[in-house]
């Protein structure tokens, strides 16, 4: 969407200035004209071609991070809850909360999504103008609580779930910590022993004139190569993280990247757990809230925020629709354990397919617990086979030679 700067009159005449935010200037002038305002000019605004300038570059969305935090959702889903509950009108909850938020991203969003309800648009329709914020399961359940009249509950759930999704994170960050310091140390470690470390004992063994063995050689080279070129190095990397980054963005190359995810070593099962959970508690929501079963898989499918998942989630709603039932779907799949498939065959049978779908993803939070509780004694081993290789190849590298230098002068 486009930034406009328009000039108009209101009901009584007077000059108003502003900016808006369309995908024309056509839908910019319906947008001032549910405001009741008359436009007089509408004109894109300054800076809002395709030229960036270093200063409008935001460098989270640059990387590739969140622009808002899940922290600032849950508390955003919170309170628009308790206002809801509440009584308070929706334009006046949304500018209250925009007053509020600390987060900058969030509270542009909500300026906005203010100045388009007062155009007459839905809450829902607002939201989705801001898809990098907002997710389409976030959406949906708003689209969904608007037309229940229950907006309050669907906050609560929304609410619920990025709560369960936050705390997720944090214990998977939990157990990645020992194994991140660890690497993080023995890449410092290589970097040191290459810049100070070896070259020393390189114009130490040229002196002498000793004959080195094949071991310290490569261990000189490399190290030589890495003083030589060490600005073509971070360059590389520079543009090796850029260019996986924008392949990983395409279609295919985030497809291939969520396949090889799930099936990586050790981390693997904990990954995939760890999205059938997000699975089974967002598709237990959107039961919940009266959304069809069909329609429920296809909003699913883009919360998983994986396109391999993302695929088999879509068959299974294809097979729903073409007459099969939820658990011969789930069977075809082939995604869901022997005991989670008679749980859903349960839910089936007695009409409570949402109880049980929750009871799914609790089954697999306990899996993801249980994997990420054994992941650093799965990786303590690999850690202490790398520092050992360290030690071993420094070993034979330098004090190999020495040891045959001592030897030398020891015979003479």
């Amino acid at each position: 969407m486009a930034a406009y700067s328009y000039i108009g009159r209101d009901a009584k005449g007077s000059q108003i200035k502003g900016k808006l935010e369309a995908k024309s200037s056509a839908a910019a002038a319906e947008q001032l004209s549910r405001q009741q305002i008359i436009p007089i000019s509408i004109e894109v605004a300054k800076g809002n071609g395709k030229e960036t300038s270093l200063a409008q570059i935001d460098i989270n969305e640059l990387l590739g991070f969140e622009l808002v935090s899940l922290d600032d959702l849950i508390i955003f889903c919170r309170q628009m809850y308790a206002l809801m509950r509440s009584g308070v009108p929706i334009l006046r909850a949304i500018n209250g909360m925009a007053d509020s938020t600390t987060s900058e991203k969030l509270k542009a969003a909500l300026m906005t999504v203010s100045d388009q309800l007062e155009g007459g648009y839905t809450l829902s329709t607002a939201l989705n103008q801001h898809p990098k914020i907002f997710p389409p399961l976030f959406i949906s359940l708003i689209h969904v609580g608007e037309n229940t009249g229950k907006l309050d509950d669907a906050f609560a759930k929304l609410a619920s779930y990025f709560d369960r999704e936050q705390e997720t994170r944090k214990r998977i960050k939990s157990a990645l910590r020992y194994p991140s310091f660890v690497l993080i140390a023995i890449v410092m470690a290589m970097v040191i022993l290459n810049i100070f470390v070896v070259p020393t004992f390189a114009n130490m063994f040229t002196k002498l004139g000793a004959d080195l063995p094949v071991a310290t050689k490569i261990l000189i080279a490399s190290s030589d190569f890495f003083l030589n070129y060490w600005p073509h190095l971070l360059i590389g990397c520079v543009f090796a993280f850029f260019g996986i980054r924008h392949y990983v963005q395409t279609d295919k190359g985030r497809y291939w990247w969520d396949k090889r995810k799930v099936n990586l070593p050790i981390v693997g099962s904990i990954i995939e757990r760890s999205i059938l959970s997000r699975f089974s508690h967002s598709f237990a929501i959107v039961l919940r809230a009266g959304v069809p079963m069909t329609s429920g898989l296809n909003l699913v499918s883009d919360a998983v925020d994986n396109s391999y998942m993302k695929e088999k989630i879509l068959t299974m709603r294809k097979s729903i629709e073409s007459g099969e039932s939820l658990l011969r779907s789930a069977v075809s799949s082939s995604l869901f354990t022997s005991l989670v498939l008679q749980m859903i065959a349960v839910g089936e049978e007695t009409g409570r397919v949402d109880e049980l779908l929750e009871e799914v993803g609790e089954y697999y939070e306990r899996e993801v617990d249980y994997e990420l509780g054994n992941l650093t004694a799965k990786i303590e081993p690999i850690m202490i086979m790398i520092v050992a290789g360290m030690v071993l190849i420094l070993a034979l590298g330098i004090f190999t030679p020495m040891w045959d230098m001592m030897s030398a002068f020891q015979g003479k």
